[in-house]
């Protein structure tokens, strides 16, 4: 075999094999790497390199040492799940930078971390004032997560004393105009609701490039056709309004009769349907 053709098959085979051994080790492998990580990281890709590029007849040698590289790499992984120990000489312990708004210089000099690395840190997470930040840590894969003081904290419904309505996760239903029939399920809908709830925006399932749809039933569509803009759906406000003007009308219709039996009817009723727009406020007003 020429030794050019060698190479193309040997590079084809470390691929797939990198390929396959990436995926035992698991997502964490392609996402913020912690120290360990890191090292196996390099180093299978090295060995990999090897098989690839050696043209000697010991190639077979890096496969072997590929596998007892993931393989120690899998049993480190799983020592340091059983271990908190193992997992804090392994890939470090949380550093704690800053607390009670206090730059912690020690911690700073430890890490090699100067004040310039610190601020930029902060910007990356929209902090640009050192006297907002309460706590700041630097996690064992370098990353730095910062806790705002409480008045710098973004105000949520719970602090105002609402109550809003959980949230499921919208599904797509519609990816590259052909149907997703395992999120409609999800959804607890139908192909012939999807078609009816498409063709209330004048479209069809061909013309939608990607449709999601929530929980409550409202449907995004992004059209191949990016000049054609689709009208937001309004069913929730409308029929939150259509009740809000319902209340109006048995207080209007309470003030206008003169019948006393009847103006307390309506006047129970106008209580009775504002009561139950409180409760459905955050279900249906956007």
């Amino acid at each position: 075999m020429p030794e050019w053709l060698e190479v193309i098959w040997r590079t084809i085979f470390a691929v797939v094999v990198l390929f396959v051994l990436t995926k035992l080790l698991g997502k964490r492998q392609v996402s913020q790497l912690s120290f360990f990580e890191y090292i196996t990281g390099i180093t299978i890709g090295s060995i990999a390199a090897y098989i690839s590029l050696d043209t000697d007849k010991t190639w077979h040698l890096g496969v072997i040492a590929l596998l007892v590289w993931v393989g120690l790499s899998l049993v480190i992984e799983y020592v340091q799940i059983k271990s908190k120990k193992v997992r804090d000489f392994i890939d470090f312990k949380s550093t704690v930078l800053i607390k009670e708004g206090k730059i912690l210089e020690d911690n700073m000099k430890k890490e090699r971390l100067s004040t310039d690395d610190l601020l930029a840190e902060l910007r990356k997470k929209d902090v640009f004032k050192l006297a907002d930040v309460e706590f700041a840590i630097m996690e064992s894969d370098g990353a730095i997560n910062v806790l705002l003081n409480r008045e710098n904290q973004p105000l949520t419904p719970q602090h105002l004393g609402i109550k809003v309505a959980p949230e499921q996760a919208p599904q797509v239903v519609i990816m590259d105009g052909k149907v997703m029939d395992e999120a409609l399920d999800t959804l607890g809908f139908t192909r012939k609701w999807l078609d009816s709830a498409l063709e209330k925006q004048g479209l069809t399932v061909q013309n939608v490039f990607l449709g999601q749809v929530d929980a409550y039933g409202e449907i995004y569509a992004d059209l191949y056709t990016d000049q054609v803009q689709v009208p937001k759906p309004q069913d929730k406000p409308q029929l939150y309004a259509l009740l809000k003007k319902c209340e109006a009308d048995l207080e209007l219709f309470g003030l206008s009769t003169q019948n006393e039996t009847a103006k307390q009817m309506y006047g129970s009723c106008s209580q009775e349907l504002q009561k139950l727009l409180q409760k459905l406020k955050p279900f249906i007003q956007n």
